[in-house]
């Protein structure tokens, strides 16, 4: 199945206009086939994002170990940049793409491992809150939850990052 992005100019004005902020990458582009949900998918990836408590560089181990898990190959290319820029070694990176956690520090082992849990188990216990805050236990839930509903979403729609930041 192919579903090519939709015409952008059909959309009301904030739509393009967020399509636009986001530097019309293909996943917002694509999303903008759900214009009554677009909003609210691209309020909720900001806060994911910028409102996490989590510490950047945990976030980003834990959304590029649900990209490899759903073997999405456009969302790791983009969270393995913004992994860098948050400081992830290139080791953990790796580790996020095999589960392996054994050359890590306790705390990116524990995120990888707490990640494939919720993954396989779909719920966390008590223990976690022996290193993170109920809130960042929240934030790591949340952000592995919206994680796998991106990836479903890029694998459904095959999406790439072919043509990104073109017009449509």
């Amino acid at each position: 199945m192919t579903i090519g992005y939709p015409d952008l100019a059909s959309l009301p004005p904030e739509l393009r206009d967020a399509v636009t902020k986001h530097g019309s990458l293909n996943v917002y582009r694509m999303i903008m086939h759900s214009p009554g949900l677009a909003s609210g998918f691209l309020a909720l990836a900001g806060a994911v994002l910028q409102s996490n408590s989590l510490p950047a560089h945990w976030r980003e181990l834990a959304i590029l170990r649900v990209g490899h898990a759903y073997e999405a190959e456009y969302e790791v290319h983009h969270h393995e940049n913004l992994a860098r820029w948050a400081g992830l070694s290139e080791a953990a990176m790796a580790a996020a793409g095999t589960g392996a956690t054994d050359s890590l520090p306790e705390h990116e082992a524990a995120i990888l491992r707490w990640t494939d849990l919720l993954l396989a188990d779909h719920a966390l216990g008590e223990e976690v809150l022996e290193l993170l805050t109920v809130t960042q236990l929240a934030d790591l839930v949340i952000t592995v939850g919206f994680y796998q509903l991106v990836c479903n979403f890029l694998n459904t729609y095959h999406v790439t990052t072919g043509g990104e930041g073109q017009p449509a």
